[in-house]
Formats: structure tokens, sequence, C-alpha cells
């Protein structure tokens, strides 16, 4: 993956205010915070799961 620089990034910024608008970025933000907490509690149930299961 190459690297970004301060202006792809400003770039991308950008075309997310566009796309979304200035009062969707928090929501979205809030929405992608969310499902990585999500994500990261069944990862780790899962992997307890695993660890009692080859412990049996």
């Amino acid at each position: 993956m190459p690297n970004l620089g301060t202006t792809e990034l400003i770039i991308i910024l950008v075309i997310v205010v566009l796309i979304f608008g200035v009062n969707k970025i928090p929501q979205l933000g809030k929405g992608l915070g969310e499902g990585i907490k999500n994500f990261k509690s069944a990862m780790k149930a899962g992997q307890e799961e695993a660890d009692k299961d080859g412990k049996k």
C-alpha cells in the first residue's frame, strides 16, 4: 500500500465532506467506532471460546 501524504489526505477529506456533508461526518465516525468495538469484542469472545475448547 503506498504511503499517503498530506495532500492526498486533504483530497480524501474534501471528497468525504462533499459526498456526506458536514453534518453527517460525526455520525459516520460514531458508527465506525461502534462497528470496530463490536468487531473487537466478537473476536475476543471467539478467541476465549477457542481457548476453552482447546483445554477440554
